[in-house]
């Protein structure tokens, strides 16, 4: 059965060009900021593909992997890894990834929608100071 908080897309209109072109802006950001590709490709999706806001969000963190991979071994050549802490961050990091990717199903498009801004303004606030 369908979960009712996930909208459908229709995914037929998806283009491969503009897939591409969000796809290499996403990893350009990911590769500058660490793992700030998820943040960019959800509105490009939305916006550019036509994603629903669940299958945004279900995408952007499937398509990080690959993308944080890459990127990791740059920076894995370049000796900026801190190997002691790596380990005990990917232990919290898978664990939050479950109970996260678990949460998703069950938020609302509402409030899905207004928990990611206000994650991106603390983020950019953040940032700022």
């Amino acid at each position: 059965m369908r979960n009712p908080n996930i909208e459908n897309s229709d995914k037929s209109e998806i283009s491969p060009v503009k897939s591409a072109i969000v796809g290499s802006v996403t990893g350009i950001v990911n590769g500058l900021f660490g793992s700030g590709g998820g943040a960019i490709f959800i509105p490009l999706s939305k916006k550019f593909l036509k994603l629903s806001v669940h299958t945004a969000h279900a995408t952007a963190v499937a398509i990080i992997l690959p993308l944080s991979i890459t990127s990791s071994f740059v920076y894995l050549r370049g000796n900026e890894v801190d190997w002691k802490m790596l380990i005990f961050i990917c232990i919290g990091g898978v664990a939050g990834g479950i109970v996260g990717a678990k949460l998703l199903t069950k938020i609302p498009k509402k409030w899905l929608k207004r928990l990611f801004g206000l994650f991106m303004i603390a983020a950019a606030v953040k940032m700022l100071i």
